[in-house]
């Protein structure tokens, strides 16, 4: 004969386990990207580097009682100087107002052309994959072939006939740089077109335009803002690659392109009109590129500095 087992008391009965709240609030989309760009050192120096740059081309010209324009005829190619921080070149134009204003030139065209590049990529690509037909098949012909055209050296040529115009040289840089960019847009938007989302906004009857700009390129948010961080990188050096051989922004104007170019015949005898311009540019681009590095690991869900321990 068997007997129960005395219950316990209610008060007596062992508790179950609580869950414990979270320690830490959910976080929003942004702030979390934020968080995971913040682990990555070198994508923080990038961005304190790029921001000093930024404030040097912007105030840069307050610290100096020189234009870039001015020749002082009484110190020619003269070394660093407290007179000229910098130095000055053959035609006594100080060099530290140069480099100023040379660094200005290269981020108003490297952000501008950036900018205009990921933008008609975006809506050549997006477009393209999501009308598809004999438009997709048009434009992606358009592509392969601009693709394969030797681009810099209609980029000279058209350059030089435009008179080094900075404003010109930025509608000639985006005109031939947007292909590869929407190439890749396309092979991305090509998936997003067979969306929930995507095919619910055209059973409500909502138009292709609307669909493009607010259902597909929204989604590739992640892809367009590292591809617009790397295409500074990439406009700095046509720039400067153009400035350099002399089709790209022409005197009495500077770049940083310009000025390696004058620097370049007396690196040995006067080095300081190379080492300051090609410094600049240097910290341009692996500022840009830390920056680029960064964002793509923070918007990349796989990536390292989304775990615990992040990137050290």
């Amino acid at each position: 004969m068997t007997t129960d087992a005395p219950t316990r008391p209610a008060a007596e009965q062992t508790p179950k386990t609580a869950t414990t709240a979270p320690k830490h609030p959910n976080l929003g989309l942004g702030r979390l990207y934020l968080r995971r760009f913040l682990r990555n050192r070198l994508a923080v120096v990038g961005v304190a580097i790029f921001a000093l740059l930024v404030l040097f081309g912007a105030f840069g010209d307050r610290f100096t009682s020189y234009a870039y324009t001015d020749a002082d005829f009484t110190a020619l190619t003269r070394p660093p100087s407290s007179l000229h921080p910098f130095g000055t070149n053959q035609g006594g134009n100080d060099i530290y107002a140069c480099a100023v204003h040379g660094l200005r030139r290269s981020l108003m065209i490297a952000v501008s052309v950036s900018v205009l590049t990921i933008v008609l990529a975006a809506v050549i690509g997006a477009g393209a994959a999501y009308v598809g037909g004999r438009v997709e098949r048009v434009t992606l012909a358009v592509i392969h072939f601009l693709l394969i055209v030797p681009s810099f050296l209609i980029l000279a040529l058209v350059s030089h006939r435009l008179a080094g115009d900075w404003r010109a040289l930025i509608i000639v840089l985006t005109a031939f740089g947007w292909m590869s960019t929407a190439r890749v847009i396309w092979s991305v938007s090509t998936s997003l077109r067979e969306r929930d989302y995507v095919k619910a906004a055209e059973f409500m009857g909502v138009g292709p335009l609307r669909i493009i700009l607010r259902h597909i390129i929204p989604n590739l948010g992640s892809l367009l803002i590292v591809n617009l961080t790397l295409g500074v990188v990439a406009t700095v050096l046509g720039e400067t690659a153009l400035s350099f051989l002399g089709f790209g922004v022409q005197t009495p104007d500077v770049s940083l392109g310009t000025m390696l170019a004058d620097g370049a015949n007396s690196v040995t005898s006067a080095p300081w009109l190379f080492a300051f311009p090609a410094g600049l540019v240097v910290l341009l681009t692996v500022s840009m590129t830390f920056i680029g590095d960064g964002l793509r690991d923070a918007l990349d869900p796989t990536s390292v500095t989304g775990s615990a321990g992040g990137r050290r």
